[in-house]
């Protein structure tokens, strides 16, 4: 209770004597004792509103409550009023062993306590409250503690199981665990018998033993799987993810658009689209429930056979004496997904997106074999092979320019391609967007077809690009694209 110099609220009486507050007559020093008998002497006023002597009680407790003990008859009697004067024939009066308690929260063995046979001390109330006595806090307290305990086991335990899930640690996590795409359907080769009209291609097996390497919220699994391309002869990594749409039985008999995701950079040995942090694989089912996009299938395989030395890479093309990544793009990474899932017959369900040196990839790829593709999302890429490969192979290196490529498909006049184009007006190499522009301008004609988004603000790098498909691209292309298709 904080102290209040008009008066209205007084601080209690403290044995040390000093009582500030209004006094009448401003009576400075200590109150004197009388000799026994008698009544302390008290400066003129009033005792603090509401309350007893020595701090006591408050007066006009409710009837039938107990009052603390009076002292007897001549020993510093209470009267409602405050304390009478003294008279000098009693002996000095002094509870040495008392100190009366103060306008705070009292516990227990503080302040009062009752004598032998003397009703308990209430503490009066002054805007705080102080649990009864006895088993009923201990008991509330004890229910607080085991409700604390088990939050604290619970959190813990989830701490627990979340560090062992990040660590990959069994059985917190399903990495590692088959993942099961569907079953190719057919005869015991796995070939599957299709009927003559339909627009879908059942699994043709064999079955590849696809393994986990994340699950995503919705509860799709991203699985890998090491291959030998039998027309490259290659040996790399190809990750696969489909959609939720996918396994709904109300879709068990369509067929559904593929699209091979190529990462920039080096490429290998991982693919970047597989990690779950880009989100590519959220934001194509987001696109699909919104009228955007498809629901593709993505196939995510390395770009290159080795890690970038020196910046040595291999263009995803076949470069003479060098493993043969153009045809394990374009042969051996559909063939693996037309072998395990429910695709489309036609080119009108396969589509490339890369990034960067994977934008070049994929835009080359469609250009050079628009019987097998019909689209592309090309985000940064570069417009002309420049891998030092290609060195003394010039007419190698002409047949995978993609300029010449759409030349001669704009002679052939066909057939259709959709090149869909996303450069950030910040790239890090700035002949990106002015390079894009020049071929846009110059081949969009005839069997091509091409958008641009420049992106404002937008960096060379993947986190720009995935977004910002969402805006354009992925339903330019969509619009031409089928599936899902029985």
């Amino acid at each position: 209770m904080s102290y209040e110099p008009d008066g209205h609220d007084q601080p209690p009486y403290r044995p040390d004597g000093q009582q500030p507050g209004r006094q009448q007559g401003r009576q400075q020093g200590p109150p004197q004792y009388a000799p026994q008998g008698g009544r302390p002497q008290q400066p003129s006023g009033r005792a603090p509103q509401g309350a007893g002597p020595y701090g006591g009680p408050p007066q006009g407790r409710p009837q039938g409550r107990p009052q603390p003990p009076r002292p007897p008859h001549g020993q510093d009697q209470y009267r409602p009023g405050g304390f009478d004067e003294p008279t000098q024939a009693q002996p000095r009066y002094e509870r040495p062993d008392y100190e009366p308690p103060r306008f705070e929260q009292q516990r227990p063995g503080q302040g009062y306590q009752p004598g032998p046979g003397q009703p308990p001390y209430e503490q009066p109330q002054y805007g705080y409250s102080e649990p009864p006595y006895g088993e009923e806090p201990r008991r509330k307290s004890k229910v607080k503690r085991w409700i604390i305990a088990g939050v604290t086991v619970l959190a813990l335990g989830g701490i627990a199981a979340g560090t062992m899930a990040y660590f990959e640690i069994p059985p917190f996590t399903d990495k590692g665990k088959d993942v099961s795409f569907g079953t190719p359907a057919g005869d015991k080769n796995g070939a599957a018998k299709q009927a003559p009209n339909s627009k879908m291609s059942m699994p043709t097996g064999p079955k590849t033993d696809f393994k986990n390497t994340s699950t995503l919220s919705d509860g799709t699994q991203i699985g890998v799987a090491t291959v030998t391309g039998k027309k490259s002869g290659f040996t790399g990594k190809v990750w696969v993810w489909a959609p939720k749409e996918y396994s709904d039985p109300k879709f068990a008999k369509s067929g559904f658009p593929v699209m091979i995701a190529l990462p920039g950079g080096p490429g290998f040995p991982g693919n970047y689209w597989m990690g779950t942090d880009l989100g590519l694989q959220t934001s194509i089912s987001k696109w699909y429930h919104e009228g955007k996009g498809k629901p593709f299938i993505l196939a995510m395989p390395v770009l290159n056979p080795a890690p970038d030395d020196g910046g040595v890479y291999w263009d995803g093309s076949d470069i003479p004496g060098q493993p043969k990544m153009g045809t394990w793009l374009t042969e051996d990474v559909p063939d693996l997904m037309r072998e395990n899932f429910r695709t489309i017959k036609s080119r009108d369900g396969w589509a490339f997106m890369g990034s960067s040196t994977g934008g070049f990839a994929g835009l080359k790829a469609v250009l050079k074999h628009p019987d097998k593709f019909k689209a592309v999302i090309a985000s940064g890429p570069d417009i002309v092979p420049d891998s030092s490969l290609w060195k003394g192979h010039d007419k190698e290196k002409a047949e995978n320019n993609p300029e010449l490529l759409a030349k001669q498909l704009i002679d052939k006049k066909g057939p259709d391609v959709y090149l869909a184009f996303q450069v950030g007006d910040n790239e890090s190499n700035k002949k990106t967007l002015p390079d894009v522009q020049k071929f846009v301008q110059t081949y969009t004609k005839g069997p091509i077809h091409t958008s641009l988004r420049v992106i404002p603000g937008g960096q060379h790098n993947a986190k720009t690009y995935v977004p910002n498909m969402g805006m354009g691209p992925m339903e330019f292309i969509s619009k031409v694209m089928e599936g899902p298709v029985e």
